[in-house]
């Protein structure tokens, strides 16, 4: 219900915008017809348009090269039951396909259903976004953090569950992961700062994204998402790059 009051409003939003003759969001959206669904995030439609929905990610299913994560078929039969041969309305950010050529959207159902927040409030995935479209960031992290909050879906495995520092080993490189943790050290001039043994950074092409700088304070506690690495004398670090990726 309140995906569907939140999709409303939004609705009565762009209605108002698009009456006071300014560029009306409304008349770029577009709606399909979904004909298979692939994973948990991506699907095709009948005219064989790949869509990839945006600022979540979900578990992958197994792959000729790599076996499957824990929770990918789920995250895929959870998005079949949703929107399996249904048209659905097609929203854009300011960037509409990837570098794999795969359309870039939100998906919305006929009755105003939110299909990217609902896979995040079933915890069948993760927030996952990229500047530019980052409109949705913090509604999206809402609903994640509630599905955190009831331990559902991925949240239950120890594979996606939100790490503490001491948690932290070889296993773990190369990881998309949550973290929390207190920091321990702010250099706010190098746009970095450590949690404990792990050192956390924003390369510098993503700084421009962060209008406000990083605003955060020694010895607060905050979360963390970004792919786990360790550099060649073994210290531990995570690149961020957009205000969604640090929660206070």
């Amino acid at each position: 219900m309140m995906l569907r009051v939140f999709t409303l409003l939004c609705f009565a939003f762009v209605g108002q915008v698009s009456h006071a003759g300014t560029l009306s969001w409304v008349s770029q959206d577009r709606w399909v017809t979904v004909a298979k669904v692939i994973d948990g995030d991506t699907f095709t439609t009948r005219k064989k348009e790949k869509v990839r929905l945006l600022g979540i990610n979900t578990p992958e299913k197994r792959h000729e090269t790599s076996a499957a994560e824990p929770f990918g078929q789920a995250a895929k039969l959870g998005l079949q039951k949703l929107i399996a041969g249904k048209q659905v309305r097609l929203s854009f950010d300011q960037e509409r396909q990837d570098k794999y050529g795969r359309t870039l959207a939100h998906v919305y159902l006929r009755d105003g259903l939110w299909i990217n927040a609902e896979m995040l409030r079933l915890g069948f995935a993760h927030v996952y976004t990229f500047a530019p479209n980052i409109s949705a960031a913090k509604e999206l992290i809402k609903f994640e953090q509630t599905a955190i909050q009831e331990n559902k879906g991925i949240w239950q495995h120890k594979r996606w569950r939100v790490l503490k520092l001491e948690d932290l080993n070889s296993a773990m490189l190369g990881q998309f992961r949550l973290m929390r943790g207190e920091v321990s050290i702010f250099d706010k001039r190098a746009w970095r700062f450590k949690l404990g043994k792990l050192m956390v950074s924003v390369p510098k092409k993503y700084r421009k994204g962060f209008k406000a700088g990083l605003d955060i304070v020694k010895g607060e506690h905050v979360l963390v998402r970004g792919r786990l690495r360790m550099t060649r004398k073994g210290q531990w670090y995570m690149s961020i790059h957009t205000p969604s990726d640090i929660s206070h």
